[in-house]
């Protein structure tokens, strides 16, 4: 970032930030001179240091699968209200790490944590949206939705054992399409991510030698492949890699026209990846009765479920030493529970129903309060 000064010639000054803690940021600042034009002997000089107040909250931290509509949101809130909130894409495995270690206001997961972790560790969770986690292929010629997979053959695609898109068990899918005799390039998620979590716990599911090799977990030994980070890493390295296959939250694929597979869900029926398909793999889900909110929606039940179907969850302190910032992140979800289905269906997340929503605010109340245990909500 650049000033020009009054009264120093052509001079300017130079500021670069040193450090940010919270919403405050520190900065140097330094005098350059152009040469030939400024009576000092130095071009260039120290002077300074000062820091700055932001407006803009800075300390939300998380998984890349809602990023989409967390910016959405983010948007529409400041152009109503003037308080930005900026959302940093660093993947479950880091937000669930930052919010345990008190560095953020609060976390960003997909991945929920189940309840004796979150009792351990004084959290409380809540879902925001449900979204889908989808295979993206890059095969010329190939539109999205030519290419039919199963559990099986997507499992063995990503445990290296299935090595050319002509193989039999792929071929036997997709009868009367020609599939190219090219390599695969399996294309992974290289950090600790709530959507390899729920890729990894529908491949579990339905592969017995994928849950005994490879397992379930954000961060995996990944027998074969490449690793991208966040799901923006991961769409473009398919986008650019001839013959590859990967797996990222619906809306990167939909943004960046990259083809999806169909998948075959646990009733047999191939389906594409939609809002609908989400929500009738979420219809299920007993948002009341899950302690903590501990819901996983994979491979779920009914002939228009998509398989591989996730909710996220933001990860909050349920002692607030900060409990007007507290109240300013509840506001936001707030004001998204009750003005941002649109946009969330925009981009084929499916928002939480009413009843949902009202329950997750009933959790404010009882669960998140100030070092006094008075009510945050």
């Amino acid at each position: 970032m650049s000033r020009n000064k009054p009264g120093w010639c052509s001079a300017q000054l130079r500021f670069v930030l040193l450090h940010q803690q919270g919403n405050i940021k520190y900065y140097a600042y330094e005098k350059i001179c152009c040469p030939g034009t400024c009576s000092c002997n130095d071009t260039r000089r120290w002077l300074g240091f000062f820091s700055q107040y932001s407006s803009q909250r800075d300390y939300w931290r998380g998984c890349s699968f809602p990023y989409p509509i967390y910016a959405k949101w983010a948007e529409a809130y400041k152009a109503k209200t003037g308080i930005g909130m900026n959302y940093q894409s660093i993947g479950s495995g880091g937000g669930i790490k930052q919010i345990k270690a008190k560095t953020v206001d609060f976390g960003a997961s997909d991945m929920p944590l189940k309840p004796d972790v979150l009792e351990k560790d004084g959290l409380m969770q809540f879902p925001t949206v449900v979204g889908g986690v989808v295979p993206v292929i890059n095969l010329r010629g190939m539109a999205a939705g030519t290419v039919r997979l199963n559990g099986t053959v997507l499992a063995d695609i990503f445990m290296g054992k299935i090595q050319k898109w002509n193989d039999p068990a792929i071929a036997a899918l997709n009868k009367g399409t020609r599939l190219p005799a090219s390599s695969i390039t399996v294309v992974h998620r290289s950090d600790g991510s709530g959507t390899t979590f729920i890729f990894t716990n529908y491949l579990a599911k339905v592969s017995p030698e994928w849950k005994e090799k490879v397992g379930n977990d954000t961060s995996v030994a990944w027998p074969a492949g490449v690793g991208g980070k966040g799901n923006e890493g991961v769409a473009s390295f398919v986008q650019r890699i001839q013959g590859s296959v990967g797996y990222v939250e619906y809306a990167y694929a939909k943004q960046n026209r990259i083809p999806h597979a169909l998948l075959q869900n646990k009733e047999g029926v191939f389906v594409a990846p939609e809002a609908n398909a989400f929500k009738a793999a979420a219809a299920g889900a007993d948002w009341e009765h899950a302690p903590g909110f501990y819901e996983i929606l994979t491979n779920e039940p009914g002939r228009a479920s998509w398989p591989i179907t996730g909710a996220t969850f933001i990860l909050m302190h349920k002692v607030q030493s900060k409990p007007a910032s507290a109240k300013e992140v509840l506001n936001f979800f707030d004001w998204a529970y009750a003005n941002g289905d649109d946009m969330a269906l925009g981009l084929d997340y499916v928002p939480l129903p009413g009843r949902v929503t009202k329950i997750i605010a009933n959790a404010w109340k009882t669960r998140i309060k100030d070092t006094n245990g008075k009510a945050v909500w």
